[in-house]
């Protein structure tokens, strides 16, 4: 799952960043802190103060990053989505319950709305992967077996939830007009200062 993560964050969210013209390495070095503490902490709520002064600082303005961040908090959730849909496979593969790419889609759009307003509740992925089990005809068991390792996971899905809350701040101020790329440069140049 880390692998998929990094991959996600690397390509989709650096090309996304790419079209936006924003530096990905300069916004990774921004938003480093409040990633930090989602991954430690596997809260996004426990992130959230520090990635809206993060943001603003950044060049989104407050208003956008008053919106956009709480609202990303409920519905774009990349990083639960990617672990629900590799969480199913893999019960799906331990169950040797053979899946067609049909189906598999199926799977993945159902967790991508079931998986809506996760991110508040700790451990509730468990919950709408049960839900998505039963409802594909496979064993809750895989589920329980998930347990066990589930903090570890919930650390990296929830870091990569609150990596793309903060480049849809930036997608949704460059796509206003707003962002400001005079503070992306003052934050780029003081943040290669500090280094």
């Amino acid at each position: 799952m880390y692998v998929g993560l990094a991959i996600f964050a690397l390509i989709v969210l650096g090309a996304v960043s790419s079209l936006i013209r924003v530096p990905f390495l300069t916004f990774v070095k921004a938003i480093r802190e409040p990633f930090l503490i989602a991954f430690t902490t596997a809260s996004s709520e426990a992130a959230l103060p520090k990635a809206l002064e993060v943001m603003e600082r950044f060049g989104v303005p407050k208003n956008i990053v008053g919106f956009v961040l709480p609202t990303g908090y409920s519905f774009n959730l990349d990083g639960s989505t990617l672990y629900l849909s590799l969480a199913s496979v893999f019960v799906a593969q331990l169950a040797g319950v053979q899946m067609s790419i049909g189906q598999q889609l199926v799977m993945m759009l159902t967790l991508m709305l079931t998986s809506k307003g996760v991110a508040g509740v700790p451990r509730a992925a468990l919950v709408v992967l049960a839900a998505t089990l039963s409802q594909f005809g496979l064993p809750l068991e895989g589920a329980a077996i998930l347990l066990g390792i589930d903090q570890i996971m919930d650390m990296g899905r929830t870091a990569v939830n609150v990596m793309g809350n903060c480049i849809a701040t930036a997608v949704v101020a460059r796509w206003e007009g707003v962002l400001d790329d005079a503070q992306i440069r003052a934050f780029r140049d003081e943040a290669s200062r500090a280094a």
